[in-house]
């Protein structure tokens, strides 16, 4: 049972992974917490994925002094999308992250000093590839479902692609089969806002490079809005404080980024923050196969997809291009646009849109019927 109260757990791997660069990651250590309990079979767990700047801090509060419950925490408990009186969930932090799991900020066994930039680059593949050493460590031979939004819906595909045989279904929300030149083009500059900070040191900072770090995070925070949304939150409206004409008067939806942006500093790693950001950038669920058709081959499982009308990061176009591709091959694939103003962070702010569609899916994948 589920009260609302969790734990952060860790789990440590000595052997590593040999990553898709060649380079082997060891130790590797792994935060998650788990909602539920497991049963006796080890079959009904559920992998949730975060996305970019996400945790492992999926629901619940882990003490009385958190202001806030975890990222998701609408869906999760009894009763609820992510049922805890029915299923274990589980959520872990990906490995680059500054949560809890080896990143940048991690201690390097061979120097007793941070990683820092001598961290290797991981992939989305990488990630999930860890993943599967938490999931064995549980005793757990097959997933009811892994689902996430944006990266953790890639997360979701490689499960799908590349552990066909450990899932009996996925679910993916506001994500891409690669993304665009322009998605890049963001990070892109998101990055060199880090690398023009003078306080970034190559990495080698004792403290965060705030600036650099906070202006990569407003970059961030208008490719997750949509038009619609910025327009009817902020309008055209200047801050309450700030004459029309003081130069450095400020609209308030530039107040919202500069409080955005300068909040994050305080929670998450510029070095982690770039190497995710690198990782999003070089996933292509086809990568190592000639097409995304031959990726897809393997799967098995019922896929169920969602894209978001407003979402111009990951937009709509690109989901449809996977399911397609899907369906060509005959594979089990659902596929529900969802009308959003909210832009590509619908999936965490609209769960009301999806909740009933994703709970028939459930339904029917564990009555063998999912169509």
């Amino acid at each position: 049972m589920f009260d609302g109260r969790v734990t952060e757990q860790f789990k440590t791997f000595e052997s590593g992974i040999r990553l898709d660069s060649g380079r082997i990651l060891a130790p590797i250590t792994i935060a998650f917490e788990t909602y539920g309990t497991l049963n006796r079979q080890g079959s009904n767990a559920i992998l949730v994925e975060h996305a970019w700047t996400g945790d492992a801090h999926l629901a619940g509060k882990r003490s009385d002094s958190e202001t806030k419950p975890g990222w998701w925490d609408a869906i999760v408990g009894p009763g609820r999308l992510l049922d805890t009186d029915r299923y274990f969930i589980i959520c872990s932090n990906v490995i680059g992250s500054c949560f809890g799991s080896t990143g940048p900020t991690s201690i390097n066994p061979k120097t007793g000093k941070r990683y820092n930039l001598s961290f290797p680059v991981v992939t989305i593949r990488d990630m999930v590839r860890a993943q599967t050493l938490l999931i064995d460590s549980l005793g757990i031979d097959k997933l009811v479902t892994v689902m996430g939004g944006s990266m953790g819906g890639m997360q979701a595909l490689e499960w799908a692609t590349q552990y066909p045989d450990r899932i009996a279904s996925a679910i993916i929300l506001a994500a891409t089969p690669r993304p665009s030149p322009q998605a890049i083009a963001l990070n892109a500059v998101a990055r060199w806002s880090i690398f023009n900070d003078p306080t970034w040191r190559k990495g080698e900072y004792k403290a965060n490079p705030k600036d650099g770090l906070a202006l990569a995070r407003g970059i961030g925070h208008i490719t997750f809005l949509s038009d619609e949304s910025m327009n009817s939150k902020f309008g055209r409206r200047f801050s309450a404080k700030d004459g029309q004409f003081d130069f450095f008067g400020q609209f308030e939806v530039e107040r919202y980024l500069n409080y955005n942006g300068y909040s994050f500093v305080s929670r998450f790693d510029a070095n982690s923050f770039l190497y995710l950001a690198k990782t999003l950038d070089l996933y292509d669920v086809a990568w190592g196969y000639d097409s995304m058709a031959e990726a897809f081959s393997a799967v098995e499982a019922p896929l169920q997809f969602y894209a978001f009308s407003s979402d111009w990061l990951y937009p709509p176009y690109q989901t449809e291009s996977m399911v397609t591709c899907l369906q060509e091959l005959d594979k089990d694939v659902e596929y529900h646009l969802i009308t959003s103003s909210y832009g590509h962070d619908a999936f965490l702010l609209e769960h009301e849109t999806f909740t009933p569609l994703i709970r028939d899916f459930l339904s029917r994948v564990q009555a063998g019927t999912a169509e």
